[in-house]
């Protein structure tokens, strides 16, 4: 069974339950086949595995901090999943901006934080889809999210702060995408 497959499997067993938050996962896993030009082909597998896992930590089976990106990674590496695919789920999506806000920058540091084309895409797949699935723009979905949340709440106040930094890596990846078509 390759790495995605077991990716996948594995998505599905924990996350699925969660109902609107497998059909969220489902569709950045597809957002991030379309994203894969914007990093080396040999990075392609490790960009969708991280798209299938990157909300795992969300299942209650595996929780602990209620942080779901550290869940997640921690969970990824006691099962012995390779360093690169940890260190995204661990980082994706400016986990390391909530960290603070959560006080838990310790913990996230326990993961390397790599800033690379591959969590570049993963970033862009994750905010340009939306809670339920459903595509949207970086700002619709920066805007979702602040809405979704009271301003005192820890995810409205990183994002506050990480929107800004996140965005490059959404123009990061757009810039990627556009050398990499066929003209």
């Amino acid at each position: 069974m390759t790495l995605l497959t077991q990716a996948v499997k594995l998505s599905r067993e924990l996350v699925e339950p969660l109902g609107r938050r497998w059909w969220h996962v489902r569709a950045v896993a597809d957002k991030a086949e379309t994203l894969a030009y914007a990093v080396a082909p040999n990075e392609k597998m490790i960009l969708l595995t991280a798209a299938w896992l990157h909300d795992i930590g969300y299942s209650p089976r595996i929780g602990e901090t209620r942080f779901h990106p550290l869940d997640g990674a921690r969970f990824l590496r006691d099962q012995n999943w390779p360093g690169t695919i940890v260190n995204l789920v661990a980082h994706h999506s400016g986990a390391r901006f909530e960290a603070v806000e959560r006080g838990l920058s310790t913990e996230i540091n326990e993961f390397p934080f790599a800033d690379s084309p591959v969590m570049d895409a993963l970033v862009t797949a994750d905010l340009t889809t939306g809670p339920g699935g459903e595509e949207m723009t970086y700002e619709e979905r920066i805007t979702e999210i602040l809405e979704r949340y009271p301003d005192d709440h820890p995810v409205h106040r990183t994002w506050v702060k990480a929107a800004p930094v996140l965005k490059e890596c959404v123009v990061r990846t757009e810039e990627r995408l556009a050398r990499a078509q066929p003209r």
